[in-house]
């Protein structure tokens, strides 16, 4: 139930992220941001694990900041895997992925304490 609330959450704020950032970053519907939480938080569980283990060195020498490189490529890939969404190149991924991550944890612990 939780992982659903916060798909919902995520897609949410993906959507109304859309909405302000509009001309660089394009989600169709509702249902289109729906789809792409779900293949972020997929890419997220499967893949992101993998790449972190192999950039580890550079994420060291970076002192974590690597970290949100990664971010936005798992946001490019799914912005590539999903049909209704564009994101205008890797400064509006970083953007887009900064706000998505900020808003939907805020809302979330909000969800939690009520």
């Amino acid at each position: 139930m939780k992982f659903l609330i916060r798909l919902l959450i995520t897609a949410a704020v993906a959507y109304g992220l859309s909405m302000i950032l509009s001309p660089h970053v394009i989600i169709d519907s509702y249902i289109t941001a729906l789809i792409f939480s779900l293949v972020l938080a997929f890419l997220n569980a499967i893949l992101k694990p993998i790449l972190i283990l192999l950039t580890l060195p550079i994420t060291i020498l970076t002192l974590g900041i690597f970290l949100l490189v990664l971010n936005v490529l798992m946001i490019m890939l799914a912005d590539k895997m999903v049909e209704g969404i564009h994101i205008e190149g890797f400064l509006w991924a970083f953007i887009f992925g900064l706000l998505l991550s900020l808003l939907s944890s805020m809302l979330t612990n909000l969800e939690k304490k009520i």
